[in-house]
């Protein structure tokens, strides 16, 4: 029986994209300038660029935070202080929180069957508001967070320290539910558990873009 649930957050349970675009709108307005969907739409594939070089290892969290406004700024020929855009944007981005229809429902009908662990990369202030505020903390046995433990997702440092802090776990009883292939199924993989992926907004690929579909792949 498969009683250990492995969740994602970004864009598994959170819509991220969305508070992505919100907090780069935001952001444009506090230092006086004016975002568009162009603007917003190319701030998102830079930054998961970067999050991409996060996860093999070329870059580390805290460069992120600034680099991607280097070279947005870089590119659109902006002059605005890019220390100062980091800091409001990190602030913007924990303030926007927006679960999936049907998360709460969700995250229920997993607490009923067995144990819920949230598994992230990410900054824990932002990731810690966002589980308190997205109502996901109180179905939660444990999480795991990049920024808390030290090692980044998909990490073999980092996914050792999730089966070593699951008490039973093993593969056979796993499952792990990610939108990502690069970050949460190679943690799956390594890990020896069942990977469903989620594909929410009518993303292409391989896999379930309902809650309720979860539940006939187990």
């Amino acid at each position: 029986m498969r009683d250990i649930f492995l969740l994602d957050m970004d864009d598994t349970l959170l819509d991220f994209e969305r508070a992505e675009r919100a907090g780069v709108y935001d952001t444009f307005r506090a230092i006086g300038l004016c975002a568009d969907d162009a603007v917003a739409t190319r701030f998102h594939e830079i930054n998961d660029s970067l999050w991409k070089a996060l996860e093999r290892g070329e870059i580390v969290r805290e460069r992120i935070v600034y680099k991607r406004f280097e070279m947005l700024f870089g590119e659109y020929g902006i002059t605005a202080d890019v220390n100062r855009a980091a800091e409001i944007y990190f602030e913007a981005l924990a303030a926007h929180c927006y679960p999936f229809e049907g998360m709460e429902e969700f995250l229920a009908g997993l607490k009923r069957r067995g144990r819920v662990y949230i598994v992230t990369n990410g900054s824990r202030y932002i990731q810690r508001r966002h589980l308190q505020e997205g109502g996901i903390l109180p179905y939660c046995d444990g999480v795991f967070i990049s920024d808390e433990i030290g090692y980044n997702k998909p990490s073999v440092p980092f996914c050792d320290h999730v089966r070593a802090h699951i008490a039973g776990f093993t593969g056979e009883r796993a499952v792990y539910l990610g939108d990502s292939l690069t970050a949460d199924k190679v943690c799956a993989d390594y890990l020896g558990a069942l990977f469903i992926r989620y594909l929410p907004r009518g993303r292409q690929g391989d896999g379930i873009r309902r809650y309720e579909d979860f539940w006939d792949l187990l």
